[in-house]
């Protein structure tokens, strides 16, 4: 869940009054801020008492044709997360009433709501379940709900009608619960008969709560599904944290607190058929505005958070100051991004994003326009909101498409949604934290609405369900299909059959698809209609569920391979992925042609790739056999990515292909050649395989051309009259030779009188040999290297231990400084393999002579005294601080942004950067990976597919993995930041720092 606060009872007037006074108290003198952690702040934070909930209504504004109303009120219902219609129109609420710090009272529950006489609000509430720690998540199903309350998730059921759950059920355990804004959240019914589970930021290691020796799941970095019945898990790419939701064709989008929508472009089980392919992060920001973008609050801004901004801009209390010093009017809590699905409102409206932001009290919304094959996401309001209230106590949580067409919004109405970390001691004691026992239910509907009446899809019959596919409202459609799995009525297949068949409604057309596969009765005839579908979304589905019936039926194989003129994108794209589930030169001779018809398009080229696991020497021969596919760049640049990955593979007939093909291009394309070869012996020497012999000595043409390559960029790497990118490629294609070739001109190219991108490349190729002479290198040169080419450096060095033990020796006869080792560093090394590495680490440890962390903070304590003079911090922070953090444009945003080190004040400041460790987010956590072949990397993990981990370090270098070739990987516990910082940076240098990092803008 997000974050924030505050009530609205007192007139609007007061409150921007009692905002512009506190601003106006952050030029208060220096000394008076001294004594300003023991102020008394009470006058300064008014209580605001809630509406009661017939008044609340009077505090919306809407957008005009829309109506708002109230559909259920405390008593009814209080806190409300997460809710889950009923087949029969029931509403299933959870009900988080120990948000945010009683995470031991047991006091969360989930309550059933009726509406008894179809008025539209519900009038009998009953506890259907209670005693719930944290409860986040429900999902209707087989007459009870599945239930979100980490660490677990229960299944709960009412097997004697009297609306209580007498049957509760762990299913799954082991999820995290480390942070109150990061629990597991937003079950939906998917169009694969799977509940789908947002894991947010927390994520954990599940196992199934019936078989304690069942394999744990690790959740990180991605959601999951599940299938209700056999409860296998499946994992799904990009984690969200809190809100997920699909569109009627079944295309997911996710948020994040500040980013008010993400688009996820892949699944993870694509990528993963091909360990070779390091796959880019799967979730897109697709706001036009981006992600912190401006909303239109009509609601005062809180006291306290006036406050709380006024004391950390001034210093007194730590925390970030978000949106560059304003207290709000950005988003910051955004949940429940909802893609409205219904039939009541007007037809526009359909496949819009709603997006609730509980921090400013209003619910966005955004219209979502084709790009490529994803989507921009627009501002479709004015500097105006779609929904947005006067009280600050309205808390738009979750939003959920309906029965009845209407858009509901559940509000969890609390003074304060903030979590208790973020608010300073001298604030928190005049907050309620607990002012729960509130909480509210609304719908949107369009002005005219009528009440309908309310569904009994429990009471329909097989036929009605399988009719009910075809509904318009996207709530009803999911509904029958659920039940439709529940029931699994074989007497069902032949109306599905039909309406794949005759629906007028494409999206009725899908679904009868989907409900087949679920009856394990989808034939290849269905699967050749839904091929030939005149909707471009249906064929898109229809190949997606022809990968199991292809596999036995050529008919339908034939018409795939047929479909890779499809005219649009997505089924292009689709296609892509899905011929990866089958094999055959007919499959690549596709693959080939898709490749011809979208290698420009990066996300299809990805999806070409997932499915290169096997065939790729064909794929290679096909496309560089035609001529027009290698005029075109985007045609150059798939050759050379697919032979870089056959080099990566290493297989004896690929890599021997791809070097047919070289020969066989024509004699006037030699700079293609050329780069092919280039390409293969960079896959290969990735790879280290004994292959790699076979460009000096195999293929005739290929020895000679990168004999050609190799003595051209001997010349271009040094030659400063070039431009930097081509010395950059030239120096990178040395690496392709044998080391005693290169190791004079790679060496000299360390040297600082080149341009930085050519040192950085040089030590890049060096890292690629294995000598013990290109470590000393390296090690030798480290006096004169900037502090990038230290970062990147070091990496390479302390990757391997032979080149670890020449650095330390190094270090020991001082002909490198020991303030140059990183003491995180130092603490691995100690628990290396090597004995003698282990020693010598102790050794240089005790010559950096670190004092125990309370030492040095006590000791730097007068720096808080000084007088910090900016200018001199400015550079100072360019000098220690840029290689992670951002500042008037200078360095490198790896750590907490700027607004985060300078909203903590001077003490917290000393106390983070000196003592990182102490509390380490997460976030920034340092990990280290262990590679096959011994080698070393560490940074912070910015990405995780299937088949690949991406890190990040200082100087926003980054390093991305193969899964395959990883032997190991384990958090250390400790803060990407290094200790020892006192190092570099005296008492005065501090206050300097502090000084410059408290005052920039």
């Amino acid at each position: 869940m997000p974050r924030r606060l505050l009530a609205a009872c007192v007139p609007c007037c007061l409150l921007a009054l009692c905002a512009a006074a506190l601003l106006r108290d952050a030029s208060a003198p220096a000394a008076q801020k001294g004594k300003a952690a023991e102020k008394d702040y009470k006058d300064q934070l008014p209580h605001i008492p809630p509406h009661a909930p017939a008044d609340a209504l009077k505090t919306f504004q809407l957008l005009p044709g829309f109506r708002i109303e109230q559909a259920a009120a405390e008593p009814l219902v209080t806190d409300p997360v997460a809710m889950s219609f009923d087949e029969n129109g029931r509403l299933y609420v959870v009900e988080m009433l120990d948000y945010s710090e009683q995470d031991k009272a047991m006091i969360g529950r989930v309550r059933l709501l009726e509406d008894t006489d179809g008025d539209g609000k519900f009038d009998k509430s009953t506890i259907f379940l209670d005693r719930l720690s944290w409860p986040t998540a429900v999902l209707c199903h087989d007459g009870g709900v599945f239930v979100g309350a980490a660490p677990d998730l229960l299944y709960c059921k009412d097997t004697n009608g009297a609306g209580k759950a007498d049957v509760v059920r762990k299913v799954f355990t082991g999820f995290s619960r480390n942070n109150v804004q990061g629990l597991l959240n937003s079950f939906h019914w998917g169009l694969d008969n799977r509940v789908h589970v947002a894991t947010s930021s927390n994520g954990g290691q599940i196992r199934r709560a019936d078989d304690p020796k069942a394999k744990p799941v690790s959740l990180s970095g991605r959601n999951f599904s599940f299938d209700p019945r056999t409860l296998d898990i499946t994992l799904l790419s990009g984690a969200s944290q809190h809100g997920m939701t699909y569109d009627d064709w079944g295309r997911r989008f996710v948020c994040h607190n500040s980013d008010p929508i993400q688009m996820v472009m892949y699944e993870d089980r694509y990528v993963a058929r091909n360990p070779y392919l390091a796959a880019p992060n799967p979730k897109v920001s697709i706001s036009v505005e981006g992600p912190q973008s401006d909303v239109y609050r009509i609601s005062p801004v809180e006291p306290w958070r006036v406050l709380r901004t006024k004391l950390r801009v001034g210093g007194l209390v730590k925390g970030p100051i978000e949106g560059g010093g304003r207290p709000a009017g950005y988003f910051t809590g955004t949940t429940g991004v909802t893609v409205y699905r219904g039939d009541a409102w007007p037809d526009e409206y359909r496949g819009q994003a709603f997006v609730g932001e509980v921090s400013s009290n209003l619910v966005h919304r955004k219209v979502l326009e084709p790009d490529g094959v994803g989507f921009r996401a627009r501002r479709v309001d004015v500097k105006k909101e779609f929904l947005a209230s006067t009280d600050i106590w309205f808390r738009p949580v979750q939003l959920a498409n309906a029965p009845d067409g209407a858009l509901y919004v559940a509000d969890f109405y609390r003074e304060v949604i903030e979590h208790p970390a973020s608010l300073p001691p001298e604030i928190k004691k005049y907050l309620d934290l607990k002012s729960r026992g509130r909480g509210r239910l609304y719908r949107i509907v369009p002005e005219g609405f009528k009440q309908r009446p309310l569904p009994r899809l429990g009471r329909a019959s097989t036929a009605e369900l399988v009719a009910a596919l075809a509904h318009r409202n996207g709530w009803h459609r999911d509904t029958a299909a659920r039940l439709l799995h529940q029931r699994q009525d074989r007497s069902a297949i032949r109306p599905l059959e039909k309406l794949a068949e005759e629906a007028k409604l494409p999206e009725g057309r899908m679904h009868a698809l989907y409900a087949l596969r679920g009856q394990s009765a989808l034939t290849p005839a269905a699967v050749l209609r839904g091929l030939n579908d005149p909707h471009p979304r249906v064929r898109e589905h229809t190949v997606l569920l022809a990968e199991k019936v292809a596999a036995s039926s050529p008919a339908v194989r034939a018409k795939l391979f047929a479909m890779t003129a499809d005219a649009d994108a997505r089924v292009r794209y689709q296609l892509a992925f899905s011929l990866g589930e089958l094999s055959g030169r007919p499959r690549n001779a596709a693959l080939a042609e898709l490749a011809r018809h979208d290698a420009a398009d990066r996300w299809v080229r990805l999806a070409l790739f997932s499915s290169l696991a096997e065939g790729a020497d064909e794929v290679l021969t096909e496309l560089a056999g035609d001529a027009k596919f290698r005029a075109a760049p985007a045609g150059r640049e798939f050759l050379g990515q697919l032979v870089r990955q056959i080099g990566t593979r290493a297989r004896q007939s690929e890599v021997a292909a791809a070097l047919g093909r070289v020969e066989g291009l024509p004699a006037d394309e030699k700079a293609l050649a050329a780069a092919l070869v280039r390409s293969l012996g960079e896959g290969l020497a990735r790879s280290n395989s004994p292959l790699r012999k076979q460009l000096l000595g195999g293929s005739a043409r290929a020895t000679e051309l990168l004999g050609d390559l190799l003595k051209a960029s001997r010349g271009k790497a040094g030659d400063d009259k070039l431009p930097l990118a081509e010395r950059v490629e030239a120096v990178r294609t040395l690496a392709l030779a044998p080391f005693a070739e290169v190791r004079a001109p790679l060496t000299e190219l360390l040297d600082i009188r080149h341009a930085q991108p050519v040192q950085l490349a040089a030590v890049e190729a060096l890292s690629r040999f294995p000598d013990r002479a290109a470590g000393a290198a390296l090690v030798a040169a480290w006096p004169g290297f900037s502090p990038r080419l230290r970062s990147a450096a070091a990496e390479s060095i302390f990757s391997r231990g032979e080149w670890v033990a020449t650095f330390l020796d190094a270090v020991e006869k001082k002909k490198i400084a020991a303030t140059d080792v990183d003491p995180a560093r130092l603490k691995l090394l100690q628990g290396h393999a090597s004995a003698a590495v282990r020693d010598q680490a102790a050794r240089v440890a005790k010559l950096l002579n670190l004092g125990r962390r309370q030492d040095v903070l006590a000791a730097y304590k007068t720096a808080l005294t000084l007088k910090g003079d900016e200018a001199r911090g400015k550079a100072l922070f360019k000098k220690v601080c840029a290689a992670c953090h951002r500042v008037e444009g200078v360095g490198h945003e790896i750590g907490p942004s700027l607004a985060a080190l300078q909203g903590r004040g001077p003490d917290t400041i000393l106390l983070n950067v000196l003592d990182p460790n102490r509390e380490v987010n997460p976030q920034y956590v340092n990990y280290v990976v262990v590679t096959k072949d011994g080698r070393q990397f560490t940074g912070m993990v910015a990405a995780e597919t299937a088949t690949s981990v991406t890190l990040k370090r200082a100087e926003n270098l980054t390093d991305t993995l193969l899964r395959i070739d990883i032997e190991q990987m384990r958090s250390t516990g400790l803060s990407l930041m290094p200790e020892g910082l006192e190092q570099q940076v005296d008492r005065q240098g501090m206050a300097d720092l502090i000084a410059y990092v408290m005052n920039v803008r």
